[in-house]
């Protein structure tokens, strides 16, 4: 005995007509296809759902890193900070005179002796602040600070152009009989 399907079962019955049958086959086929055809659009917005996700990860981590390696650049830059210090920084004198100075509005002192201060006061020495407290370092050395980090530079003193006139000719006398 063959298996036949419930439809030829149901004809040879006589229970329904081939007319019948014909049109339960068409509605069975437009039934498959819309069910395909919504198939291949879900897959399609599963798919962008997907992609969405997946763009919005990388998104994500892109920022991430970019947050790690500006925290490791600023690492390196405080690193590089301490380690001029460490390399440039004067002698402490602690039998020198003290020098006050201001930092984030409290009274700070260093120690150091008078002609340290008078470079201090004409600019061709500054304060920074380091790991362990206040150091004295030259001028030049001090701007490669400032480029790196400004808040590390406590006491700058720029000379201006009559300050560096001055000093140029110190040492020499003005004649009292000079015709200008």
């Amino acid at each position: 005995m063959k298996n036949l399907s419930l439809q030829d079962q149901l004809l040879k019955a006589g229970l329904t007509n081939e007319t019948k049958a014909k049109q339960a086959r068409a509605e069975k086929r437009k039934q498959t296809k819309k069910q395909q055809k919504n198939k291949i659009e879900s897959v399609n917005e599963a798919k962008q759902i997907l992609q969405e996700t997946k763009a919005r990860q990388l998104e994500k981590d892109r920022l991430l890193n970019q947050k790690r390696n500006e925290e490791a650049d600023k690492k390196q830059i405080i690193n590089q900070v301490f380690q001029l210090i460490d390399l440039n920084k004067l002698p402490k004198d602690e039998d020198g005179i003290a020098y006050n100075f201001t930092d984030q509005n409290k009274v700070k002192t260093v120690y150091i002796n008078d002609d340290v201060r008078r470079q201090i006061i004409s600019g061709r020495l500054a304060i920074v602040k380091s790991k362990t407290g206040y150091e004295v370092v030259p001028v030049p050395v001090a701007e490669k600070i400032k480029q790196r980090d400004e808040q590390v530079i406590i006491v700058l003193f720029t000379e201006t152009a009559e300050q560096a006139e001055e000093d140029e000719y110190q040492g020499y006398e003005i004649p009292d009989d000079l015709m200008w």
